[in-house]
């Protein structure tokens, strides 16, 4: 008995310490969901945060690959048995979950679920989230010292996640100063070289001998372009400055998932693969922005059945099973590849493109 609660207090310090080293909130939710699996012997484990539209702002799980995820299909809607668990304060244990009465089945791919405890996550009086487990890997089911042990973890969790949450609006403000600062630089430095410019214009209209006015605006212009281009490039996207590349562009094959998914006749499935990897923020920027160019010109002329985002160290690649193009075709600048080559070449990277009418393979290779 003191060995579990021993396990018991080693992993809900393991999530609680999981702000303290600058993880995402995407990824804490990753190490509590490890920890109540490990804690309770369980072959399965989610965490649910419920959004307002009936769904789930962030929905992970362990146990299941990303394969069988992907199978799986969408996030889990507020209904049946994960309903009951955000609106009654209680534990719910079961032998059994698929002869509950609020269960309402799962997906074809969805791994069969046997003896279940799930615990809302709690603070005061608001349900942050719920937590629950199934198929313990011993027999007999979930105990009582289990529920004990869950419930202890869950009131931790809570902290781990408010404080989680606390640490990304703190980052976001920081974000926005800096934002705000960057703003100012370009008035201060861009606006008066463009004032300068145009008086200096103005001049050259006037004299009778205007070359010498025209080669300094010739000098005013190029100064204005390198420094709009320095505070440009300064101009990180906010969510990289956030939450990293990995979990930004998760997030948003997230929302590309969901918008492609729903309301056509076809379902495009997009799908993102990989872990956080450390890059310069430079080049953080131009792997983020080649991804979504490569992502839109997949979706908007490829009609894809499935876009696949990988992420690996010194490697981004946007592979879909579209119709394909042929990427020499001047007429298809429109795609941008010109402006995402220079991205690359700006960070010495290789970008390389190979597309057939079974798809294309945007590759991306930057220094790691």
């Amino acid at each position: 008995m003191e060995a579990d609660r021993d396990a018991a207090l080693h992993a809900v310090s393991a999530a609680v310490l999981a702000v303290t080293r600058h993880l995402s909130v995407h990824e804490v939710f990753q190490v509590i969901v490890r920890a109540a699996a490990q804690l309770l012997d369980a072959r399965y484990a989610a965490l649910g945060v419920p959004d307002d539209e009936g769904s789930f702002a962030e929905f992970v799980v362990e146990g299941v690959s990303d394969e069988e995820w992907n199978r799986i299909g969408p996030l889990p809607r507020q209904h049946g048995l994960l309903a009951v668990m955000l609106r009654e304060d209680k534990v719910q244990r079961l032998a059994d979950v698929r002869r509950a009465p609020a269960f309402e089945g799962w997906p074809t791919a969805h791994p069969v679920l046997r003896d279940f405890i799930g615990v809302p996550i709690r603070d005061g009086d608001d349900t942050l989230g719920i937590i629950f487990l199934a198929n313990k890997r011993q027999p007999g089911g979930f105990t009582d010292d289990d529920e004990e042990r869950l419930i202890l973890f869950a009131a931790h969790a809570a902290i781990a996640l408010t404080n989680a949450r606390l640490y990304e609006r703190n980052r976001e403000l920081t974000v926005i100063e800096e934002r705000a600062r960057l703003a100012r630089e370009l008035h201060d430095a861009v606006a008066q070289k463009l004032f300068s410019l145009r008086l200096t214009a103005a001049a050259a209209l006037a004299a009778a001998d205007p070359r010498s006015e025209l080669e300094r605006v010739q000098t005013l212009a190029k100064e204005a372009l390198a420094e709009l281009r320095e505070v440009i490039f300064e101009l990180r996207p906010a969510e990289l400055a956030g939450d990293g590349l990995a979990e930004s562009l998760r997030k948003h094959v997230q929302v590309l998932d969901r918008v492609w998914g729903a309301g056509r006749g076809r379902r495009t499935a997009v799908r993102f693969e990989g872990e956080e990897i450390t890059l310069p923020p430079a080049t953080e920027a131009v792997v983020f922005r080649i991804a979504q160019e490569a992502l839109y010109n997949a979706l908007r002329h490829g009609d894809p059945c499935t876009v696949t985002v990988r992420l690996r160290p010194g490697l981004l690649e946007i592979r879909d099973d579209g119709v394909g193009f042929d990427p020499s075709e001047a007429s298809r600048d429109g795609l941008g590849l010109a402006s995402m080559r220079e991205r690359a070449e700006s960070v010495g990277g290789v970008l390389t493109i190979s597309s057939s009418s079974s798809g294309t393979v945007v590759r991306l290779e930057v220094p790691a």
